[in-house]
Order: C-alpha cells, then sequence, then structure tokens
C-alpha cells in the first residue's frame, strides 16, 4: 500500500497519537491500548508491535529528568523527606504514562513509514 501523498511525519503522527498513514484518527483506544483500525482510513493496526522499545527509552529519560529534578530541588529547597516521596510518587508514573503513549505512537509510526514487521523465513 503507498502513503498518501500527504502523509503526516512519523515524529508529528508520535507526537499527536495519530493514525502514521493519514494523520487524522486516533491511534490509542484509552492509555496505552490500540485501536483495531483507523477511524478515518481503514489503516488496520494489526502490524504495529512496539515490544518493549518505548519502555527501554522511558526508562532512560526519565530516569535522567526526575533524577536531574529531585537533585535541583533537594540542594535549592532542602524539602523534608515526605515532599519527595509525595511529589516523585506522582508525578513520576503521570509522566512515565505520557512519554509511554508518545514513544509507543512514534515507534509505531516509524514502522508504518519503513515497512517494519516480523521476519518471515
Amino acid at each position: 500500500m503507498v502513503d498518501p501523498p500527504s502523509s503526516p511525519s512519523p515524529f508529528a503522527a508520535g507526537l499527536g497519537g495519530r493514525c502514521p498513514r493519514c494523520g487524522q484518527g486516533p491511534l490509542f483506544r484509552s492509555g496505552l491500548i490500540l485501536r483495531d483500525t483507523c477511524e478515518r482510513c481503514g489503516l488496520s493496526f494489526a502490524f504495529a508491535d512496539s515490544g518493549d522499545g518505548p519502555a527501554v527509552f522511558a526508562i532512560f529519560i526519565l530516569g535522567f529528568l526526575v533524577l536531574a529534578a529531585a537533585l535541583v530541588v533537594e540542594f535549592r529547597l532542602q524539602p523534608p523527606v515526605w515532599v519527595h516521596i509525595l511529589l516523585w510518587g506522582v508525578l513520576t508514573p503521570i509522566l512515565a504514562l505520557g512519554l509511554l503513549r508518545v514513544l509507543k505512537a512514534t515507534l509505531i509510526a516509524l514502522q508504518y513509514k519503513h515497512r517494519a514487521g516480523e521476519v518471515r523465513e
């Protein structure tokens, strides 16, 4: 199947959580659950398998950002330990879900663009 002439950038589609072919239909039903097909162009998302890639990227990115932010908060504000527990215990999962959604959508859009799939013997 050929991409339409106005096929979106994989990064734009990933950032918006949109269909990698038309860039209009939503990719996710809710949270991180993929739809079966695009509502707009009918593309089947059966090819989409991002595996553990998004989780690995999210661990590295969030680990760096949360650790850096925790150190800045500690050395600038010197709050009690309970503030760290509350702040990072709430923010980290929220940031992780948001980042995982973007990374998963981007990897699926890149799979579509490069026609990547399982190796068939």
